[in-house]
């Protein structure tokens, strides 16, 4: 797969619009999710193929992305870490709410991709990494932020980890979930909560409760 092949494939397979709750961003979004996945086997000629997080807005990013907005003090002139930042959504708020710098991580390369397209579309420059982040500790990242990453449970429980002990170690991090199964029921502080209008491809209800939490540092 060439290096232009994900950014075309974005093109190809999304518009752009606003998401429910940021009026004020724009992003490359897909309206349906079978066909798109569909789609994303074929262009990798695999099956197995991740689901394309990156091509929708959910709930969880969209309330932490709301928040950022609402309190630019949270993130203003600070270097910020957008992880699993799927389309970007956190990231692309983050950048206008004023961050120094904002670099958004993800390892599935249509999302870079995405990220890459939704931060032109939006005109703010940030930067895109694929690594593997989980366990390193960057006294640089002075907010993480983290959108929709309690699916499954065994990553949800290595990513809740790393996010405590960066908390531990003086970071910011605050996560946003819409009560998803895996979301720890402890080492969490309710900051905020927001009402997202969804759909039922996504999810089963078309309004989720989108909670940002703040997360604690581990305990000793």
């Amino acid at each position: 797969m060439s290096a232009q092949a994900p950014r075309a494939f974005v093109l190809a397979n999304t518009i752009l619009e606003a998401p429910a709750l940021l009026p004020e961003l724009r992003l490359h979004l897909a309206s349906e999710v079978l066909p798109l996945w569909q789609a994303s086997e074929i262009a990798l000629e695999a099956e197995g193929v991740p689901p394309p997080f990156w091509a929708f807005a959910w709930a969880g990013g969209q309330g932490l992305a709301r928040h950022i907005l609402d309190h630019p003090e949270i993130v203003k002139g600070r270097n910020v870490l957008d992880f699993a930042s799927g389309s970007g959504v956190v990231a692309i708020a983050a950048c206008m709410a004023g961050a120094r710098h904002v670099t958004a991580n993800d390892i599935d390369p249509f999302a870079l991709a995405a990220i890459t397209l939704n931060a032109a579309a939006n005109d703010v420059g940030l930067t895109v990494i694929s690594d593997d982040l989980v366990g390193r500790i960057d006294p640089a990242w002075a907010v993480v932020l983290a959108g929709d990453i309690c699916y499954e449970q065994a990553p949800a429980a290595r990513f809740f980890a790393w996010l405590q002990a960066l908390a531990s170690a003086g970071a910011v991090v605050l996560l946003g979930d819409p009560g998803r199964s895996y979301l720890p029921k402890t080492g969490l502080e309710r900051v905020n909560t927001y009402a997202v209008q969804t759909t039922r491809e996504l999810e089963d209800s078309d309004l989720r409760n989108a909670v940002v939490w703040r997360v604690l540092p581990a305990e000793s």
